[in-house]
């Protein structure tokens, strides 16, 4: 299972709307970073397949819920619970953080 991509029009149904946590991936195509962070971020997806669900969403064609939610800098990887944000890893991050901080959710 790798990470679906939403946009602003499918966010709400898919992340804010969702059974189970979600980790959304705040990227864009030109940052270095997020291309280090991506993946792990489909590690996890593999990892915790049924346990959670896993979202990139492209800041620059979606800036709508990046505003939203107050994204400065990417990567920016944001897990919802019950429709909330619960917490958020900012940087690219070693898998064993990412894993770490996800784990307090399920």
């Amino acid at each position: 299972m790798s990470a679906a991509a939403v946009t602003d029009a499918t966010f709400k149904e898919e992340v804010i709307d969702s059974d189970v946590p979600v980790l959304v991936d705040f990227w864009a195509p030109w940052c270095g970073p997020c291309r280090m962070v991506a993946p792990v971020v489909e590690e996890i997806s593999d990892q915790y397949e049924g346990q959670i669900k896993v979202v990139k969403i492209n800041t620059d064609e979606n800036p709508n819920v990046a505003s939203q939610y107050g994204i400065r800098s990417i990567p920016t990887l944001m897990i919802f619970k019950g429709g909330q944000r619960v917490d958020m890893v900012v940087g690219a991050v070693p898998k064993t953080t990412l894993a770490n901080t996800l784990e307090k959710y399920l």
